[in-house]
């Protein structure tokens, strides 16, 4: 099964913001059920140091029912953030999460969950190479990754290239990577152009 989430290449903690995602039949939730909050998972693993195949192959059905409700709250917490970064004014786009300092706690308390440390290893004759340890299941500590990206987003001011998609119908976020980017995605583009140009076109003059 593959995510239905939009993967945009965006930086993780806006990747997971993104399973909340839209189109013309309403909005979708792409951790909805435990065989999406794998699929997501697994789309993102390679992103995660100490995330492979093999660890989610492993984990039991109820501990991917433990991992959608985290990611979830994270999620939601994130998106509130990102709400009040951006000033975002999609009303189909807020959090269930509605107090600021709620959505604070659910990060700090997400990020402290499975504590992660690194260990060096070094074989003769090759390179030394860094690895990251955990304590508990690497999914569950990948949740926390997440969130310990997240604070540094936001504490080093990243959150200033945040934007929320404007396009017609979008709940996506994205971060503004050159100056000429107005949207999270070529199509929503194109369905912005395209929704200006019919109001032109229906009031006779320029918006």
């Amino acid at each position: 099964m593959e995510t239905t989430a939009q993967l945009l290449g965006e930086p993780l903690p806006v990747e997971l913001m993104n399973t909340i995602w839209a189109d013309r039949d309403g909005v979708h939730d792409a951790l909805a059920d435990p065989d999406g909050t794998r699929a997501w998972l697994r789309a993102v693993a390679p992103r995660i140091a100490l995330l492979a195949d093999h660890d989610l192959a492993g984990i039991t059905a109820a501990d991917t029912a433990d991992l959608a409700g985290r990611l979830v709250l994270l999620r939601d917490a994130l998106r509130r953030l990102a709400a009040e970064a951006t000033g975002d004014p999609r009303t189909a786009a807020a959090s269930a999460i509605r107090e600021r300092d709620a959505a604070i706690a659910a990060v700090n308390q997400a990020a402290g969950a499975v504590p992660t440390w690194s260990a060096l290893t070094w074989v003769a004759g090759e390179a030394p190479v860094r690895h990251v340890r955990t304590q508990g299941h690497a999914a569950g500590a990948a949740v926390s990754a997440i969130a310990e990206e997240a604070i540094g987003m936001f504490s080093r001011g990243d959150e200033a290239g945040l934007r929320a998609c404007l396009a017609p119908g979008c709940v996506l976020y994205f971060v503004k990577d050159h100056p000429r980017r107005e949207w999270c995605s070529p199509s929503c583009g194109n369905r912005a152009r395209s929704a200006r140009h019919y109001r032109r076109h229906r009031t006779g003059g320029s918006d």
